[in-house]
């Protein structure tokens, strides 16, 4: 199954590029679905249809629908809900903000990743499109396998601790209410779920991001941010799309002055990306609403091409052994500065890469377990992280 991942600054059109895409997808015959994981949606806006947390059709071959976190925990998740709006309101929480802080800050993330882990399991479909909200939420989203599991490690082994400490003390000082098996049950397949929710992101010949930005300088500075900081989290960035470009036949001394402004980003974006695939749209004077305007997106964006290629499969981290029996991870890592970089030694066979606002704890292989980390080098845009086995 393919997942395409589209993501961008808020405002540069991520929406209509999404849908123009699941539109082009669907007429080259392939079973599509694209969802919106951004609580702010405007799917169904673009394609001129109501869509709501439930999968509709939307044309032949094409299904849509909008996540709504509240509705998935009603619906899926009812007994951890439940039991924690029962131990809030243990705690002297109402009934209202109960139910509010049981919904954990990421969920939405949980639920999107785990609505693609589902339709992989069930065949259900060729390619999945995600329009996804502006860039920081989309790095939580590319972390979130690897928190979560954090997370749920550490929320099962208090809950049981709990449950030890309650046997004992049931009827004396325990004021909240235990976890049913239930609960238990699916916190634990939850971690299960995120293992193979991991597997699929890192796919980098199925699951790709395609970044979305305007030529404008400030799109094109957190567009570098957004590479550099997919890279760390070992995303497959295999294109740029580059939208709302004045025409070259722009009439006006306005858009005149416009386009020989945006002539200079375009140079700028084609120095900074190249060789990344690079496809852009012109900005037509209309809104992009509606199918007919979303298929005129889709042939400029791409011709006669199927939107399912890859157009680059390399893994942003890879692991090799040198002649002298050195093990080396080599991370990309585009638009960064040796000075931004920091590396320690973690635990439990793990390393932890900083790089600006973001961090990431690495799992290393099984088979560098006892490996000594021996140092490190960054040039032509890549860390080198050098380990000795015993």
């Amino acid at each position: 199954m393919r997942l395409i991942i589209y993501n961008g600054k808020g405002g540069v059109g991520k929406t209509s590029v999404s849908a123009a895409t699941a539109l082009r997808l669907a007429k080259k015959g392939h079973r599509t679905i694209i969802m919106s994981v951004d609580t702010a949606h405007s799917l169904g806006d673009s394609l001129g249809t109501e869509l709501g947390p439930d999968i509709v059709n939307v044309a032949p071959n094409l299904d849509a629908f909008e996540l709504d976190i509240i509705h998935e925990m009603r619906t899926k998740w009812s007994a951890i809900k439940d039991y924690m709006s029962a131990f809030m309101m243990s705690q002297g929480i109402d009934g209202i903000s109960a139910e509010e802080m049981a919904i954990f800050p990421g969920m939405e993330m949980v639920a999107a990743l785990l609505y693609v882990l589902t339709f992989k399991q069930n065949n259900s479909y060729d390619v999945v499109v995600m329009d996804t909200a502006p860039t920081g939420e989309t790095l939580r989203l590319m972390s979130f396998p690897d928190v979560s599991n954090w997370y749920l490690d550490k929320a099962f082994s208090m809950i049981n601790r709990l449950m030890g400490i309650a046997r004992f003390t049931v009827g004396k000082i325990v004021d909240f209410p235990l976890p049913t098996k239930e609960v238990m049950n699916t916190i634990s397949d939850l971690k299960d779920q995120m293992t193979d929710v991991k597997a699929i992101l890192d796919d980098s010949s199925n699951t790709t991001v395609r970044l979305v930005l305007n030529p404008e300088r400030m799109a094109i500075n957190e567009t570098r941010r957004s590479y550099a900081y997919l890279c760390l989290y070992n995303k497959n960035v295999e294109a740029l799309v580059v939208n709302k470009v004045i025409p070259d036949d722009a009439d006006g001394e306005f858009m005149k002055t416009k386009l020989e402004e945006q002539k200079g980003y375009m140079e700028m974006i084609h120095e900074a990306f190249d060789p990344l695939k690079i496809l852009s749209a012109n900005m037509l004077r209309t809104e992009m609403r509606g199918v007919e305007k979303l298929e005129l997106l889709g042939d400029m964006l791409f011709g006669d091409s199927d939107p399912i290629d890859v157009y680059s499969s390399e893994s942003p981290m890879s692991f090799s052994t040198t002649d002298d029996g050195v093990d080396m991870l080599k991370i990309k890592m585009p638009f960064v500065q040796q000075d931004q970089i920091g590396l320690f030694k973690g635990q439990e066979n793990t390393i932890i890469l900083t790089v600006g606002s973001q961090r990431r704890t690495v799992s290393l292989p099984m088979t560098l377990a006892d490996a000594e980390l021996i140092g490190a080098e960054f040039g032509d845009e890549c860390l080198y992280v050098k380990f000795r086995r015993p």
